[in-house]
């Protein structure tokens, strides 16, 4: 599924995030930036020891990565340029701001993106693995956020993409994007 909102192009592909070529893929951290599983162990993985160098850094400057905010590294060995790491919060069934949280992790991912002039950035299905975050609600908080965004800053970015893990996240993506088309 494919829309343009303001000149940008926004998708859904199901893909491994790790093999995009894009300015900036998006890092479902968690807040010690030290790599972990899922989309965050891969990118540990495929992007190499300069990223947890990077990471390393920030934590001894800032000790912990609060949920909702975003910071970036080099892309490593990747093809992207860069790697923006955001910590999603974890479900706990819609009852602690996780909405609000889920937000936050977007927009200041793509404020970081603003700051460093990307043009292109992939996210993954943030907070969707081991956080709980049932996909369902996750992908149109994701959308609406991107897409209000996008509305308020026009021309910034080229292209966004919604990259699922599998299928079903991206049909998801796919639906929430189809609703605010």
């Amino acid at each position: 599924m494919e829309i343009i909102i303001e000149n940008t192009k926004i998708k859904s592909i199901a893909a491994d995030i790790t093999t995009l070529t894009v300015d900036a893929v998006v890092n479902a951290a968690n807040s010690s930036l030290m790599g972990g599983g899922g989309v965050d162990g891969a990118i540990h993985r495929a992007g190499g020891g300069e990223i947890l160098q990077e990471c390393k850094k920030i934590i001894a400057k800032i000790g912990r990565l609060p949920t909702g905010e975003a910071v970036i590294t080099t892309g490593g060995k990747m093809p992207s340029k860069y790697v923006i790491h955001t910590v999603g919060p974890v479900w706990h069934g819609g009852q602690r701001n996780e909405s609000e949280l889920l937000k936050n992790a977007y927009i200041n991912s793509l404020k970081v993106a603003r700051d460093h002039s990307i043009k292109t950035i992939a996210f993954p299905s943030i907070s969707t693995g081991v956080y709980g975050y049932p996909v369902k609600y996750a992908s149109r908080e994701a959308v609406s956020s991107v897409a209000d965004f996008i509305k308020q800053s026009p021309g910034l970015f080229d292209e966004i993409i919604f990259c699922g893990f599998d299928s079903s996240a991206e049909e998801e993506y796919a639906k929430a994007l189809e609703e605010i088309a």
